[in-house]
């Protein structure tokens, strides 16, 4: 008898496909743990093989679950994600949800800043501006470089912070009395130059997300520009749009 839960308003393969995908997402099966056999879910659903080969090729694709030869499927590992929607730093969001984070500090100095970054925090070009780098680790695992620039006043106290193991975000408004307002992101695919590749450990030719954010303090003065390079493999964005 075809599983209840099956609706006949899309394809066979579709309806096997979302039920897996629900009851993965639901905790049914823990991450690497081995799935129904491809004979138990024609069986379960009284379908052929193709169309389970179909609903399982549909989830692999999606990252859903990965496939070990001669072995069968099995659960993929969640990939850690943050919330576009929330002004909030990394850590703070990924400590929310138990991940391990450390920030790899590979520089912060003065520098003259550029037309792109003058315009962007509203300073004469040529004026001095703190530019910050770091990789950021999750769970041991990098998934991004972060090359931050902010007003000199600022960034020369950053300097002399715990910036290892906190955000800016959190530094700026707990200790530095900066109370957030809103950023500005735009997000496109880049290839990444090949000491970006190195430092996140990306195989050669393998694109990444960058995003560009401009955050502003509550009065809408702009004080942090931000470049994220951000691995795709490992971590993701989220965004929830109401209509």
């Amino acid at each position: 008898m075809p599983h209840t839960l099956l609706q006949a308003s899309q394809p066979i393969y579709g309806r096997i496909r979302d039920e897996l995908r629900q009851r993965i997402h639901g905790g049914a099966y823990a991450a690497h743990e081995r799935l129904p056999s491809e004979s138990d879910l024609m069986t379960q659903y009284s379908v052929s093989r193709i169309t389970v080969r179909q609903a399982l090729g549909e989830l692999e694709k999606e990252g859903v679950l990965f496939k070990v030869p001669g072995k069968g499927a099995f659960v993929s590992k969640p990939k850690p994600f943050q919330q576009l929607a929330r002004l909030q730093g990394f850590a703070e969001a990924m400590r929310e949800h138990g991940h391990e984070i450390y920030n790899r500090l590979l520089s912060i100095h003065t520098l003259a800043v550029d037309d792109t970054i003058a315009e962007r925090l509203r300073l004469p070009v040529g004026s001095p501006v703190t530019e910050l780098r770091r990789v950021r680790l999750l769970n041991r695992e990098p998934v991004s470089l972060d090359v931050t620039y902010l007003a000199p006043h600022i960034g020369e106290r950053l300097a002399r912070e715990d910036l290892a193991t906190r955000d800016v975000f959190v530094i700026l408004e707990n200790d530095y009395g900066i109370a957030l307002g809103h950023a500005d992101l735009a997000i496109d695919a880049h290839l990444p130059a090949p000491e970006i590749a190195a430092l996140l450990e990306l195989p050669a030719g393998q694109p990444l997300l960058r995003i560009e954010r401009l955050t502003h303090d509550r009065t809408g003065t702009p004080i942090d520009f931000e470049y994220l390079y951000c691995r795709s493999d490992n971590f993701q964005f989220r965004l929830r749009i109401a209509r």
